[in-house]
């Protein structure tokens, strides 16, 4: 009767599972096992691959097979030779970090006053004069607000005592020094060219005849609109502030519905810090997108506005920057309608759209595009530029047919046909639609 193969199966499986977890120091007593295994089945004794491969590999009994595999997967002979990485938190604040790999345009006051420091710079100025010194610098300029000739730091890498030693010692675990990245492109080159595009004036002026009904949903449900005049000057600036904190992420429909169920609670500073809880602001403006944050930033400004500014807003764009929730686009409107001054443009999603479609200007987020607008715009239309081309652009993309006929009926049809074409509404299908198609053809032709 033959004997069954299965003893000498079971005993080369232990083998195989032997020779992973032992280290190079148990392959003899593997190899013994083997053998007699295989006088046990009457077969010639084999040398398994990994008792081969653990007689090659003799590491050290001192330091863990695992970690010593790893730092070879990494191009090091020895744990100790790997150099200590700095994370990007200590890249951002110590020293030596490079000024090009941060994002300046969209830092806020504080970093720009770390960076100024780091850089020999004067940090008490205001923000948008450390931004620009900032890229100055990037663009190898000297900065302009008063500060101290500053040069670029180069980047450095941190390495531990043990390394150096390590490298010293072995020639393998060299490694070719990393490349310096080119500083990026930023808008300061942009900046500098202050030629407005060509044709821009016409074009503007007939989106001012366009917009001449004031028929569009920011016109009756914007920031300008839903402040109360008859509670006093301070309540009204306080109106026009929450108002546009609101806006955010929310439709001006929803922002007239919000506004005005504040205003039959009493939108007021007073009433908000003393006689609302944060309960019951949240439950007032739930309709309004992330509602829940915006419930805190109304309650935090309404304390400060109290403690620092006597219950009014504050008069700059630069101190309004500072409360929370508060950006650029809301602080330069707030600015324009409650303090009748124009430091800057407020520009929004739906502007930096529209602007970058018109070959206007050339930019990746809105406050690129508040920047090379304010360039070469004449500052007597910096005031109404946000009104006019937000409701402009509220009709071209949700009052399609409203804005089809008016192109058609104003002074300049082929003109403006163009126009609302080149920013997304098709007039041609619109036309189709509402039976307009021959009127359509016919202003083309003109």
């Amino acid at each position: 009767m033959p004997r069954s193969p299965l003893p000498a199966l079971v005993p080369r499986l232990v083998v195989r599972r032997s020779t992973r977890l032992f280290s190079s120091s148990g392959s003899e007593d593997v190899d013994a096992r083997q053998s007699a295994t295989a006088k046990a089945t009457k077969t010639k004794p084999k040398t398994s691959k990994a008792s081969t491969i653990n007689k090659k590999r003799k590491a050290p009994s001192s330091e863990p097979t695992r970690a010593i595999h790893g730092s070879r997967r990494r191009g090091y002979s020895t744990t100790n030779e790997m150099p200590e990485i700095a994370s990007p938190l200590e890249e951002t604040v110590s020293n030596d970090a490079p000024l090009l790999s941060l994002d300046i345009e969209n830092a806020d006051r504080k970093m720009l006053q770390t960076l100024a420091k780091q850089h020999g710079m004067k940090a008490n100025q205001k923000s948008d004069i450390l931004r620009a010194d900032l890229l100055a610098i990037l663009s190898g300029k000297q900065p302009q607000g008063g500060s101290q000739s500053v040069t670029l730091p180069t980047p450095s890498v941190k390495t531990t005592a043990s390394s150096t030693s390590a490298n010293e010692t072995s020639p393998k675990s060299k490694r070719s020094p990393a490349k310096k990245k080119s500083p990026k492109k930023t808008s300061a080159a942009t900046i500098e060219n202050t030629a407005p595009p060509d044709g821009w004036f016409e074009i503007y002026q007939l989106v001012e005849e366009l917009r001449a009904d004031r028929s569009a949903p920011v016109d009756t449900d914007g920031s300008e609109a839903l402040p109360q005049r008859q509670h006093g000057l301070k309540t009204y600036r306080f109106q026009v502030l929450v108002a546009l904190m609101l806006s955010s992420q929310t439709k001006d429909a929803v922002v007239g519905e919000t506004m005005r169920r504040l205003q039959q609670h009493g939108l007021t500073v007073e009433n908000i810090h003393h006689h609302t809880t944060h309960e019951q602001l949240n439950e007032l403006i739930r309709k309004a997108g992330f509602h829940n944050n915006k419930t805190k930033f109304i309650k935090s400004v309404v304390e400060i506005l109290l403690d620092k500014y006597d219950g009014d807003i504050p008069p700059t764009a630069e101190e309004m920057i500072e409360l929370p929730g508060v950006g650029p686009k809301m602080a330069y409107i707030v600015e324009n309608v409650a303090w009748n001054k124009t430091t800057g443009i407020g520009i929004d999603t739906h502007m930096h759209r529209m602007f970058n479609q018109l070959k206007w200007v050339k930019s990746k987020n809105p406050e690129q595009t508040r920047k090379q607008l304010e360039a070469w715009l004449p500052n007597e239309y910096w005031s109404s530029v946000n009104l006019l081309w937000v409701g402009f652009g509220q009709e071209v993309q949700q009052q399609k047919a409203k804005m089809l006929r008016k192109a058609l009926d104003s002074s300049r049809p082929k003109d403006a046909l163009k126009l609302i074409n080149r920013l997304g509404l098709d007039y041609r299908k619109e036309g189709e639609k509402l039976g307009l198609k021959e009127e359509v053809t016919a202003a083309l032709q003109k």
